[in-house]
């Protein structure tokens, strides 16, 4: 199906009709109760309490005799249906009481009832309208996403779907349940008094004939509304995105201005939405207070004139007491449909396309997809864009399996975009492009996009670890079924029996999707040993163990890993000596003072858990600052933090702030002393608790940071060393009792979950006088680990390292290795570059080439083509064919030497 049906009632009715019916018979059962709870007032008001039939003494009524519900001026007699229970008048009333209770019940679970089943109806129905249209958006021609807006396709689905989950469930039922409600609230008027019922249907006509012209203008408001808030979903995520060149160029400012004049738009639409939307309120609840006014006016005066009994007024009342609400309900239903119908039709158009790729193209694949037999075959190529720009203009080639092809050319010459064109990510606009034999715009995607291979400069990655970004092209459909016991299995079966009514796909996501026997494994300690080798080939494999030392381990996961980095720390502990390293490295030891820490890292003594018991934070925690108090170190700490404030603004306080003498101070910046002067002049003689709360924390922050050895003031001497160690005690003692405790603390012999590898192993800090002393220590606690032959264990842990979104927590090279990376692993017969790794140097950009190209020889058993358009030409040397395209046009084909004597635009090229 390429195009979602246009009106939303029929596409409503297309996908529920089974449900609609089912609530049309609910609806239908329900009537005949409502109606009951409207005549039952009236017959209690009549009957016991006024006395009707109870003249004497001894008289008795029947309970639940049933009579034709027809008024005695159009049928007398009426006819009876059943005789009912003989009761005395007190019985009789708590009987009808009672009834009535039990109508009010059976009225409300009919609504419950209607309510949940719509509302899961509307869920359900909302669910598929968002399948549907993420379905679509996995089948736009891809040049379409040059133009279109990624925040705006997801606030569409996401946002502006919404309020169609409430109308889908109302959509049929809203006005056959209110709708019913009213006719039957009307028809018991009409029985009760016919003046009074034309009365009522007058009001009501008008009403629905007035109220929705009234709110025409307000479903334009919310057009326009909807469109601006769109845009305005799709400049947030453009500033977002760019938010690097919003600040390099100095243009935050333009963007406020940008963003304050949609802020207005909006602001103005949805304030004339709330005058127009509350006026029609209130117009409307003033034409049912006037009938309320009718009501008792004109029925007052009926029942006085004896024209009507008191019974029937007050059932009259009481079903108009009712009336309002359906009333209502079919004018908001109105409203609300006009509004949705708006709405939809906009997103409809939004996802309108008439070249949708196909769905049986994205088809899950029924048997293993076998290796390409053929290459490509290109003939007569021409490609055009849709400006009409021809992007390529003439081009006719083959490239066999295995071949190594050199793609070149100046800028806009056609060599990149014949990259794309082989990729199938433009379509051509004539000629005949085959692989396989086949046409490729008719292969299906389990072929292309497992046999075929692209790699650009572009680096966007969603947050995943290294290894799910890794292996994400390797779940092309599941594996293997994810084990469930009997509970999850049961839960699993209900899910997927909803999943199947909502229209969505069955496939599990739980399940094991990674292709492991595309690369000859079983396991995925074999998976991580094929990784590897593609890392080592693009020189990324050091930075993820790099990226490993600083990833953090589960003990309850790892056990045996976590013992044996333990090992490490006492093995490198002993060899600092044999390694250079004394002196350079003071390893934590419980019962002393680390001299090459802060203050505030010693009391501590272990990492925080939680960010309130990180030291720069001590000053604002109430546990911490209780057991300084406690161990009389509040206010020393306090006094030494005055002193290094009145030092440091005497040294620094008339150097301009970028002085290089302001790197020394890491327990200050230079835009503080100012700060800090004046809290000195508050603070002058007075005690610790006189002094206010903020100028507390502030001088307080000024010792937690301080490093005698570092920042060499003398203002710690041996006995401070011992209270501070005193205290460390203290506070470990006091957070141990705590359910949870907020810190992991340090112990030589046990492995610290919230920290680091590098730091498990060093356990210790690195003096930070000697040069390179950073470097020196990584670099031994490399080699250690490589001689315990834990290094593959580190790699393991980098595999682990979460990317962050868009892949930002690496650097521009490392997401470009990244990116060849994964398109390696999954073993392509053709792997296709388009001026990828821009980022590196052309030193390494040739030593991975060679390794990829040695790699597509069969290095390492396997073969497969390449088409590589590089940024420099001279890198085309390394190829066995180059193709030189000029101004669209394929102008060369041959061996680089050969061209090189031959084709003078090769030549040119090679010279430029």
């Amino acid at each position: 199906m390429n195009q979602i049906e246009p009106n939303l009632l029929k596409y409503i009715w297309m996908n529920s009709r089974r449900d609609q019916l089912w609530m049309l018979v609910v609806i239908l059962a329900s009537m005949p109760f409502y109606f009951l709870s409207l005549d039952l007032p009236k017959q209690i008001v009549n009957g016991p309490i006024q006395g009707r039939g109870f003249e004497n003494p001894d008289d008795t009524a029947f309970f639940l005799t049933t009579y034709l519900p027809i008024p005695e001026w159009l049928l007398s007699p009426p006819i009876k249906i059943f005789d009912g229970f003989e009761l005395d008048r007190i019985a009789y009333l708590f009987a009808l009481s009672g009834a009535f209770l039990v109508l009010v019940a059976v009225n409300g679970g009919f609504k419950r009832y209607i309510n949940t089943y719509k509302g899961r109806m509307g869920e359900r129905m909302l669910r598929l309208l968002r399948y549907q249209l993420f379905d679509r958006v996995l089948r736009y021609p891809l040049p379409r996403f040059r133009r279109t807006k990624a925040s705006e396709i997801a606030s569409m689905i996401k946002d502006e779907v919404e309020p169609m989950g409430n109308f889908i469930g109302d959509a049929f039922t809203q006005p056959l349940f209110l709708g019913g409600q009213a006719i039957t609230g009307l028809t018991f008027i009409f029985l009760q008094n016919v003046p009074l019922g034309f009365i009522t249907l007058v009001i009501v006509v008008f009403q629905a004939w007035l109220i929705p012209r009234l709110r025409r203008r307000l479903i334009v408001l919310n057009k326009q509304q909807q469109i601006e808030a769109r845009q305005m979903a799709g400049r947030l995520g453009e500033v977002v995105e760019s938010i690097q060149e919003v600040h390099t160029n100095d243009t935050t400012n333009y963007e406020r201005a940008n963003i304050a004049k949609t802020l207005n738009s909006l602001y103005f639409l949805r304030f004339e939405i709330f005058q127009r939307k509350f006026y029609i309120k209130y117009l409307n609840n003033m034409l049912i207070q006037f009938l309320a006014f009718l009501f008792y006016a004109a029925g007052g005066y009926l029942a006085i004139r004896g024209s009507l009994d008191i019974g029937q007024l007050v059932a009259v009342i009481a079903a108009y007491k009712d009336l309002p609400d359906p009333i209502r309900g079919l004018i908001d239903y109105d409203q609300q449909r006009l509004t949705v119908d708006v709405r939809y039709k906009q997103i409809v158009e939004q996802f309108a396309a008439d070249d949708l790729q196909d769905p049986s193209q994205q088809r899950i694949a029924d048997e293993p997809v076998a290796p390409l037999k053929k290459g490509f075959d290109i003939v007569n190529l021409q490609v055009i864009d849709e400006t009409g720009s021809k992007l390529i203009e003439k081009a006719t080639t083959q490239i066999d399996i295995g071949e190594q092809v050199c793609v070149v050319g100046a800028v806009n010459s056609g060599a990149t975009h014949f990259t794309e064109i082989v990729a199938r990510l433009l379509r051509h606009s004539s000629g005949r492009i085959e692989l396989n034999g086949h046409p490729i715009e008719q292969l299906p995607e389990y072929i292309t996009g497992r046999r075929l291979g692209y790699v650009d400069a572009s680096t966007y990655f969603p947050q995943n670890t290294i290894f799910d970004t890794l292996t994400y092209v390797l779940k092309n459909q599941p594996v293997t079924a994810h084990d469930r016991s009997e509970e999850e299995q049961a839960q699993y079966q209900i899910e997927l029996a909803e999943t199947r009514r909502a229209g969505n796909t069955e496939l599990d996501i739980e399940a094991d999707w990674i292709d492991r026997e595309r690369l000859g494994v079983k396991s995925d300690e074999g998976l991580i040993e094929e990784i590897h080798k593609v890392l080592v080939d693009l020189d990324f494999a050091d930075d993820v163990r790099a990226l490993g030392l600083r990833g953090t381990l589960d003990p309850a996961r790892h056990p045996l890993l976590c013992e044996a980095l333990v090992k490490a720390r006492h093995r490198f502990r002993s060899r600092l000596t044999e390694l250079g390293l004394d002196g350079i490295v003071e390893p934590f030891e419980p019962e002393r003072y680390n001299n090459q820490a802060t203050i505030g890292e010693n009391l501590l003594f272990g990492t925080a858990v939680e960010p309130a018991y990180n030291p720069a934070h001590f000053p604002s925690n109430i546990m911490v600052r209780s057991v300084l108090a406690e161990t009389g170190l509040e206010e020393r700490l306090f006094e030494m933090g005055k002193e290094v404030a009145a030092t440091t603004v005497e040294l620094f306080g008339d150097l301009s702030a970028d002085n290089p003498f302001f790197d020394q101070l890491d327990y200050m910046d230079a835009e503080e002393i100012p700060e800090y002067r004046a809290a000195l002049n508050r603070i002058g003689h007075l005690r610790l608790e006189e002094i206010s709360d903020i100028d507390q924390k502030l001088i307080l922050k000024l010792p937690f940071a301080y490093v005698e050895t570092r920042n060499r003031l003398g203002l710690l001497d041996d006995e401070l060393k011992s209270t501070i160690v005193e205290a460390r005690r203290k506070l470990r003692d006091t957070l141990e009792q705590l359910a949870t405790p907020p810190v992991s603390f340090f112990d030589p012999d046990r492995y610290n979950a919230a920290a680091s590898v590098m730091d498990n192993v060093l356990l210790g800090r690195i003096s930070s006088t000697v040069a390179e002393a950073p470097e020196r220590v990584t670099n031994a606690i490399r080699k250690l680990l490589a001689e315990m032959e834990l290094t593959d264990d580190i790699f393991r842990i980098g595999l682990e390292f979460n990317i962050g979104t868009g892949g930002k927590r690496l650097s521009e090279t490392q997401r470009q290795k990244l990116h060849l990376a994964r398109t390696l692993l999954k073993r392509p017969d053709f792997l296709i570059v388009n001026q990828a790794l821009n980022a590196l140097d052309g030193r390494l950009q040739r030593q991975i080439i060679e390794a990829v190209l040695a790699r597509s020889k069969g290095r390492d058993g396997e073969r497969f083509g390449v088409i590589w358009s590089p940024m420099s030409v001279g890198i085309s040397e390394l190829f066995d064919r180059v193709l030189v395209f000029e101004n669209g046009v394929l102008v060369a084909d041959g061996k680089p030497s050969q061209l090189a004597r031959e084709s003078g635009a090769y030549s040119e090229l090679i010279r430029a």
